[in-house]
């Protein structure tokens, strides 16, 4: 991308929405000059600063976003936002509707909009990197939830997130889920609702049970399937759509990751 003229402030954005319910909207940007006004928003704004630092009023009150924190401004409140260094902020943006934060929590999201809890913020900078790229929106949505179990803890004024209760036969039902909807796949919420269990404790029973995200049990699976289909001859494109890849791509990451070369190469050397 080809860096901002001198005599022009930068302004460079992203947005998108995915499919992972709660989410309402993906927000990336850079400014260096550019303020935001005194506004609104009808969703929950979870934000962190990687780069540089924002200060904005929340309810007559002054508050910033050093590196390490995690912001959450609640809906319906004015706030507004400007740098509070020279080079301008770098941001992202999770704009979430009330499926993992209540309205009866914005008054303590009013009193103390900015945690500090290295846990919760790279909790949150996993769920970025999982909506980055389609296919991934189970992770996504397994990550939120555990983000959101964190943000109602710090609102309820209890830092710690709850310790997980063992819970092996929902682990057990959870993962005969997943065997079954190897290629399909699924929603957590369409998990939690067939499993009448929380997300939350869906997906912690299951770690705890197994040592391995609902999401990572899932994509190893399709990993493992697409290794035989390779090696019966089948071209990655193809193998992609009948393992529950989103496109090629999306297999080739996950391939390379778990099994340390391509698909392509792999089918190639197999053979």
């Amino acid at each position: 991308m080809a860096a901002a003229r001198a005599d022009r402030p930068e302004r460079i954005v992203s947005a998108w929405r995915p499919r992972v319910p709660g989410v309402v909207e993906v927000f990336h940007a850079r400014f260096t000059e550019y303020a935001y006004p005194m506004h609104v928003h009808d969703a929950w704004t979870l934000l962190v600063v990687d780069d540089g630092a924002v200060r904005y009023d929340l309810d007559r009150h002054e508050h910033g976003t050093p590196h390490d924190t995690v912001s959450l401004l609640p809906p319906h409140v004015p706030h507004n936002g400007a740098p509070a260094t020279p080079d301008g902020f770098r941001k992202r943006v999770l704009y979430l509707d009330g499926t993992h934060l209540g309205d009866e929590l914005i008054g303590a999201a009013v009193d103390r909009p900015d945690l500090r809890d290295p846990l919760l913020r790279r909790r949150v900078g996993q769920v970025h990197a999982a909506l980055a790229g389609p296919g991934d929106e189970f992770e996504a949505e397994s990550r939120l939830t555990l983000v959101g179990e964190r943000l109602r803890a710090h609102l309820r004024s209890r830092a710690d997130a709850p310790e997980p209760r063992r819970d092996p036969v929902l682990a057990r039902q959870l993962r005969e889920l997943l065997d079954e909807r190897v290629v399909e796949g699924l929603v957590l919420a369409e998990a939690a609702g067939l499993l009448a269990a929380h997300p939350a404790h869906l997906v912690r029973a299951f770690s705890g049970a197994y040592g391995i995200a609902p999401h990572q049990y899932l994509t190893s699976r399709r990993v493992g399937r697409a290794r035989r289909l390779l090696l019966d001859g089948r071209a990655p494109g193809e193998v992609a759509a009948a393992t529950g890849f989103h496109d090629q791509a999306h297999l080739t990451r996950h391939f390379r990751r778990l099994v340390g070369v391509t698909p392509g190469r792999y089918r190639a050397e197999g053979r």
